[in-house]
């Protein structure tokens, strides 16, 4: 009799713990796509303590992309933290690691003089290269309209916005929060025309 209700015990113990476990795994209620774009925000640092010369441009490129998506989001990292994307000033071509770069990954921005030295507008390289680290490849050649066509629409081209299509991309690499697994690539694209 004792083992019976050993056994008993014991098997109510079970289905307590595999109750526990499939509710603890089970999916959760449908969210509105406004609260779903909120939930899902991953935020990620940049440092531009190396982008002399820049900050104008970052800012103004940061301020496009949070702007224009709702996915991910950012923002400057605080002095002596770690920061996702490294921003750099340099004196040859714009280049970027392709992303899309997840927190606590790395990607590495260069902006390049050189594209300044030849007449490109600096907002649209800064934003253009931080659009490499949020995954978009370029889109060479291709109209002022594109973001990531980068150098090829000439250098009256003063649009720092992406399109509802770049816009469209970065939203789905992002749109799982943390849990995209989508890695960054970790190629580097340089922007020379």
């Amino acid at each position: 009799m004792l083992d019976s209700r050993w056994f008993k015990a014991a098997g109510v113990a079970a289905a307590i713990t595999l109750a526990a476990a499939t509710a603890s795994h089970a999916a959760p209620a449908p969210a509105s796509a406004a609260t779903e774009s909120t939930a899902a925000a991953v935020t990620l640092r940049y440092d531009d303590s190396r982008a002399g010369g820049w900050e104008a441009a970052i800012a103004a490129g940061v301020a496009s992309w949070n702007a224009n998506v709702g996915n991910v989001k950012l923002v400057e990292a605080a002095p002596g933290t770690r920061a996702e994307i490294q921003i750099v000033a340099t004196s040859g071509w714009p280049q970027a690691t392709l992303g899309p770069v997840r927190p606590g990954g790395q990607a590495r921005v260069e902006l390049g003089s050189q594209a300044v030295a030849q007449g490109h507008d600096k907002t649209r390289i800064a934003a253009h290269e931080l659009g490499h680290s949020l995954g978009l490849p370029d889109t060479k050649p291709g109209p002022c309209s594109q973001l990531m066509s980068g150098s090829s629409a000439g250098t009256s081209c003063t649009n720092a916005v992406p399109n509802a299509t770049e816009r469209s991309r970065v939203e789905y690499a992002y749109a799982r929060g943390l849990a995209s697994p989508a890695p960054a690539d970790g190629r580097l694209l340089v922007d020379a025309p």
